[in-house]
This record gives C-alpha cells, sequence and structure tokens, in this order.
C-alpha cells in the first residue's frame, strides 16, 4: 500500500478498492464541464476520493451527492463539504432509481475504480432510467472497447451491450502522470447518455445472445449461435458473419429475427 496525504488526512491506497487520487485540477475542470452538468440538477459523484472533483462539482451545482466507500474518506468529504450528501457504502448496491427525482434524472460523474469497472457499468445500464448522462473516468482500454465500432479488435461485448442502450462518447485521454499513486495504464473519460426509448426486444435476451455471439470471436455467427437456438427458419446470410462484422442495428435485427422464429 501506499500513504496518500492531503489536508492532514491520511488513507493507504488500498488496490481492491482501485485508489488513484487524481492531482490535476485541470483535468477535473474540463471533465465538469464535458459532462453538461447545470446548476439545477441533481449530480452524484461516484468515488469522490478526497475531493478532486467535488471541488468542482460544488462550485457549479446546488444538489450534489457523493459515494464513498472508504470511511475515512467519507469522513474527509463530510468535513470539507459539509453542504453535500454523503452516502458511505458500495456503488454497486446503490438504488439509482430511487433517488431520481419524479421526472428529473440524475448526472452522474466519477472517476470509478478500474477493479470493478465493468461491473459499474452494468449497474448503471440496469437503472440508465435514472439518470441523463453519466461521465466516467476509467481505464484506457476499457473506454476504448467501450467505445469502439465494428471490425475492429475492440469491438465486442461490452460495446455492443451498452451501445444498444447508450450512446457513448470518447471524450478525452488522461495521462497516468495525474494520480497518486501512479497507476500503470493511462485512463481516458467517456459520456453515456442513455436512448430516449429502448430497442422494442427482451433486454436479457439479448445479453444472452450477444455473450454467445461473441464466445468464440473467430468463428462464424452460425456456429457460435447454432447449439443455443433454433436456426432452422432463420435465413439471413449475416450468419455466415462473425459477430464483430455487424454493427449494433444488425445484430438487433438478427436477435429479434432469430426469436420470431425460434418462438
Amino acid at each position: 500500500m501506499i500513504n496518500v496525504e492531503y489536508k492532514h488526512t491520511q488513507v493507504a491506497a488500498k488496490k481492491k478498492l482501485g485508489q488513484n487520487f487524481l492531482t490535476d485540477r485541470n483535468i477535473t475542470r474540463k471533465t465538469v464541464l464535458l459532462s453538461g452538468a447545470k446548476p439545477d440538477d441533481q449530480v452524484v459523484e461516484i468515488g469522490p476520493g478526497f475531493g478532486a472533483l467535488t471541488r468542482e462539482l460544488v462550485e457549479e451545482c446546488h444538489n450534489l451527492t457523493v459515494i464513498e466507500k472508504d470511511p475515512t474518506l467519507a469522513t474527509f468529504i463530510r468535513n470539507e463539504y459539509p453542504q453535500i450528501k454523503v452516502i458511505e457504502g458500495d456503488v454497486l448496491t446503490i438504488n439509482f432509481s430511487a433517488m431520481a427525482q419524479a421526472g428529473k434524472p440524475l448526472q452522474i460523474l466519477g472517476n470509478i475504480p478500474y477493479s470493478i469497472t465493468s461491473p459499474i457499468l452494468f449497474h448503471l445500464l440496469e437503472h440508465r432510467r435514472a439518470f441523463r448522462s453519466a461521465t466516467l473516468m476509467m481505464q484506457h482500454e476499457v473506454a476504448l472497447r467501450l467505445a469502439a465500432k465494428p471490425a475492429t479488435k475492440e469491438y465486442g461485448i461490452l460495446a455492443v451491450q451498452m451501445q444498444a442502450f447508450c450512446k457513448v462518447e470518447y471524450l478525452f485521454k488522461v495521462s497516468r502522470k495525474v494520480f497518486k499513486p501512479q497507476p500503470k495504464v493511462e485512463s481516458a473519460v467517456i459520456k453515456l447518455t442513455p436512448h430516449a426509448t429502448d430497442p422494442a426486444l427482451d433486454a436479457d435476451g439479448f445479453r444472452r445472445f450477444v455473450r454467445i455471439a461473441f464466445h468464440q470471436r473467430r468463428k462464424t455467427l452460425l456456429n457460435n449461435l447454432k447449439e443455443s437456438y433454433n436456426l432452422e427458419l432463420v435465413d439471413s446470410n449475416k450468419l455466415q458473419l462473425r459477430a464483430e462484422a455487424l454493427s449494433i442495428e444488425e445484430l438487433l435485427e438478427l436477435f429479434s429475427l432469430i426469436k420470431t422464429k425460434s418462438e
């Protein structure tokens, strides 16, 4: 562990919590600006740490809630910013839908832990109707996979499952040198904006379909899907292609066709 001290509060940065504290104010200002958060928005910050992003949000927003799992850091934020609400707990247990005021979705921001990035993303996906946008700093490699386009090596399960329900924007890259302790990898900021309406399909069924379709990337869709779905009545030349060759829209259409023919 590496001890990090700020304003007479010292914590041992915990690897299991993915604690890497941002030190560059230019990055936090840019993140808040690009998030589009407005003074009257209900804003939620995930993992404030020592408050690098919190400091900017307090200046811009009147209604701010932060979620911090580390008790020492939660106490620090309470003392430093007594005007905001602090939830001390695990973000994966938070019901964002319950937090959102009627007719007023949340604006979510955060420098999220590398170790639980995917679980956080899928947790947010489950609560996508609760927020207007989520502007998140994460490992650069994950950000590339999240925003990937078809026929690229990064395009896969994560990109398809997220982009089917949200617009994903890659905003900017962040050097590992602006963190303490310094991580071994670069970071990036992305923005998720839920689509106005969800695709008319079984969301759980589609997630299962995507996992199976990309299970062995070098195999065709026919070979990946035939053990799990009845494809005898499915007339589509796309089954001869690999999953990575199809756009989100094409995968949605193929899933709907297979589901219709299998019923």
